[in-house]
């Protein structure tokens, strides 16, 4: 063989080779699935996965990752209880809502928004009910920032910080906000009881076994405030007369004292809902559940 045949057979099967490769390619890259939303390692294009809200993806501050928990059942946790107040009040919370220092929600690194909690006092045993509608507090070793109120009612402003426990009662949906809020100090000062002949008082109901969801303290439910001291003590000597406990209980708001009527419900923050709902359901719309 001439080497003008050799040089013209190693040219061809280069081209071959060639040819192979660059066909390899083109098939290569024509497989690829595009990458961000709406492809996947499957190759199907045009479907999306279920919409995670942003408050249950991970996020990073001060160069920590926090990766919020699906669900808070069953959750509880003790730690170092801190409030935020005036430079925070007015802005927007993580949730989208407008922080109010005076109102009963909190913030938690990873609960889901919405959670209803059960804080207590570990140093005092003063609990309060809050809801998350906020992330923090970044700092070490705290698990929870309340609101300047919540604060107030766990008697912990001064001091700034407290140790507490935090149990999870509910996740609450969205725009159906429950107003949740706790007894401060001590017991009221003026009690009602039943007038002679009305019947026994009904006695608060034997605690459950201990379930961290509801028998935590005990709780009322309050079915009016008013400026007068004697519109108080009407209502309450009506809900008297049924035999049930009844607690008037004076509190500054508004730059004015109000007497608010509480109704004893439960022991039990379940039986006690029920109890409010029966009291919406006679025509006491605006109730207020109350634990201490």
């Amino acid at each position: 063989m001439t080497h003008l045949a050799v040089l013209s057979r190693s040219l061809r099967l280069f081209h071959l080779l060639a040819l192979i490769l660059l066909v390899g390619l083109a098939f290569g890259c024509g497989s690829k699935t595009p990458g961000g939303r709406g492809g996947d390692s499957s190759g199907k294009s045009g479907k999306k996965g279920p919409r995670i809200p942003a408050t249950q993806r991970p996020y990073v501050v001060n160069g920590i990752t926090y990766y919020p928990i699906p669900s808070a059942i069953g959750y509880i946790e003790q730690g170092i209880a801190s409030w935020y107040g005036e430079p925070f009040h007015g802005k927007k919370t993580a949730n989208g809502e407008t922080y109010n220092m005076y109102s009963d929600t909190a913030a938690h690194k990873t609960l889901p928004m919405n959670t209803i909690l059960l804080v207590k006092n570990l140093e005092n045993g003063r609990s309060t009910i809050v809801r998350i509608n906020d992330r923090g507090p970044f700092v070490q070793e705290r698990i929870i920032d309340l609101t300047y109120t919540k604060a107030q009612e766990l008697d912990i402003v001064g001091r700034g910080t407290a140790r507490v426990e935090v149990v999870a009662m509910e996740t609450q949906p969205p725009g159906e906000e429950q107003q949740v809020a706790a007894v401060p100090g001590k017991l009221p000062a003026e009690t009602v009881k039943p007038p002679a002949g009305a019947g026994k008082p009904q006695s608060p109901p034997a605690k459950a076994p201990p379930i961290p969801d509801f028998d935590q303290g005990n709780f009322y439910v309050q079915v009016g405030a008013f400026i007068k001291i004697e519109d108080a003590r009407t209502l309450a000597r009506a809900f008297a007369k049924r035999g049930r406990d009844v607690v008037i209980q004076q509190y500054p708001a508004a730059g004015m004292n109000l007497y608010r009527v509480m109704i004893f419900a439960s022991n039990s923050l379940r039986k006690a809902k029920l109890y409010e709902k029966e009291l919406q359901a006679e025509g006491f719309r605006h109730t207020l559940l109350l634990a201490r």
